[in-house]
């Protein structure tokens, strides 16, 4: 409850007597590096929530945006029912660091490859 106030404190410019003040959380998603080590971030460290959240959203948006301009003719095909963003994003994040080559890869572009690769479309 502490945090959340601080957050809301901070968010406000209010400030509030015990509130601990929330550390800055650096996130960057342009490598898929940098993408799987936001997916993956340990969840007692500082900041973890952040990134954890802000790898699904970017994962979801960019899916989103991909699946729209694609069409008829869809990259990649999730089963029904689809997997959990937490799943598809841990296993995104294994099949880059499976491949030290695939880290320096543009982001969303690796997301698809590694999609297309565990969900083709039949």
């Amino acid at each position: 409850m502490k945090r959340f106030f601080a957050m809301v404190a901070m968010a406000s410019g209010i400030a509030v007597a015990g509130a601990q003040a929330a550390q800055p959380v650096s996130l960057s998603a342009n490598t898929a590096g940098q993408l799987a080590e936001l997916c993956t971030a340990p969840p007692m460290k500082p900041g973890a929530d952040a990134k954890v959240n802000f790898c699904r959203g970017f994962a979801q948006g960019a899916i989103t945006v991909e699946l729209a301009h694609a069409g008829d003719k869809k990259p990649f095909c999730f089963p029904n029912p689809a997997p959990s963003r937490a799943k598809t994003m841990s296993q995104f994040a294994a099949w880059v660091k499976a491949a030290p080559d695939r880290a320096a890869s543009p982001s969303s572009e690796a997301l698809f490859r590694f999609l297309a690769e565990q969900y083709p479309c039949k």
